[in-house]
């Protein structure tokens, strides 16, 4: 659950936060207005969506054995120091709710990290997010589980590995820039097996939180003042779920940037054929955003496997995401508030090797600030 701080106002001027809480009553006004436009239409939204077919209910699927499951995430992490930069990232896979546990063999570590020095650069978080995207792929690969839920969208990764490439390319060799190219290869299989699903025994699928995404919307005229995550939470009845639609079409062709330089085309069809659906497993949960390769989202048996494991794993009123989702996610997030230990433990050793005023060295490792991401 969402934590509020007790006093979040100490260091705040008073009649600032006057004013703030008076615009906070007038931005909740025209939220509620914009809520109150759903709950008139709910009707009808809901009529439209049976009347084209895309209202499903899990029953018709069937009830398949309990999949077991896995959750992936990632987390990065730069501070910054005065003679130079501090960062890490790490990735985390995190098994499912228990009964079943997975009994294939699961190669082991199950995470990936990486912490070293970088010279300034304020590209340095770019880079990083792109290692740390090649690390998640590589772990949720590898997972021998029935269902392997990543975090996010499936074109997350071409975004950031895209963004990475060319910071790579324009600032020249680096530490992470190395480190990206060598793993890249790895990238390439890890992301193609994912996207593809081709293997009828494994589900790899994404689940964003947050999402702008309005495939439905556009297609039925909805309302632009939210997205279909946010309109269908208020539609759909537990056990609902939509029918499987492509994802909304990009304003470019989707292509791939090689560390070489040069562009491989190969993932936009393989994108274009990406389907989503939205799942209400149980009536204290928000809907899921569900993205998927074709060969799951055209499968029913897989469809049935899939709902069945995110019922299962949704299961405790409080957590708004599959368990092992949530899980890997609460790890990661404590990687940002652990670098200035990783950071001291630098120091020590620094000092341990120093023959001279250990005063320098304090100055050089002295940390301004800390930039996190995921």
């Amino acid at each position: 659950m969402e934590k509020i701080e007790q006093t979040p106002f100490t260091e705040l001027p008073e009649a600032l936060v006057e004013e703030m809480l008076s615009q906070s009553q007038n931005v909740g006004e025209k939220l509620y207005n914009s809520f109150m436009e759903i709950q008139k239409n709910k009707e009808e939204m809901r009529n439209r969506l049976k009347e084209e077919k895309i209202l499903r209910n899990d029953a018709d699927v069937g009830y398949p054995g309990i999949p077991t499951t896995c959750g992936v995430d990632g987390s990065y992490a730069v501070e910054k120091l005065l003679a130079t930069d501090f960062a890490a990232c790490a990735a985390v896979a995190i098994e499912g709710l228990t009964p079943p546990s997975e009994k294939r063999y699961w190669e082991k570590p199950h995470h990936k990290v990486s912490i070293h020095p970088e010279k300034h650069n304020p590209d340095t978080g770019t880079v990083l997010r792109g290692i740390m995207m090649e690390m998640e792929l590589e772990l949720a690969a590898k997972a021998p589980h029935d269902i392997v839920f990543l975090d996010g969208s499936l074109t997350t990764p071409l975004i950031y590995i895209n963004q990475a490439i060319n910071k790579i390319l324009e600032s020249g060799d680096s530490i992470m820039g190395k480190n990206l190219t060598e793993n890249f290869e790895n990238f390439l299989n890890s992301y193609k097996t994912i996207l593809e699903s081709s293997r009828t025994d494994k589900l790899w699928v994404s689940m964003p939180k947050y999402t702008t995404k309005r495939e439905l919307g556009k297609e039925l005229n909805w309302s632009s003042h939210y997205d279909d995550r946010a309109i269908l939470t208020t539609i759909l009845s537990p056990g609902e779920f939509t029918k499987p639609i492509l994802l909304e079409e990009p304003q470019s062709p989707w292509h791939l940037k090689l560390p070489t330089g040069k562009i491989d085309k190969s993932f936009d069809d393989i994108i274009r054929r990406v389907h989503v659906l939205y799942y209400r497993p149980h009536s204290w949960t928000s809907v899921l955003r569900v993205e998927m390769a074709a060969s799951i989202a055209t499968n029913t048996s897989r469809i049935a496997l899939l709902l069945q494991g995110l019922k299962y794993q949704c299961g405790t009123p409080g957590i708004l995401e599959p368990y092992p989702l949530y899980m890997a996610d609460r790890m990661v997030k404590h990687l940002g508030s652990a670098i200035p230990a990783f950071r001291q433990a630098a120091t020590r050793r620094m000092t341990e090797l120093h023959q001279g005023d250990v005063g320098e060295i304090f100055f050089s490792m002295h940390g301004f600030r800390t930039e996190s991401g995921r």
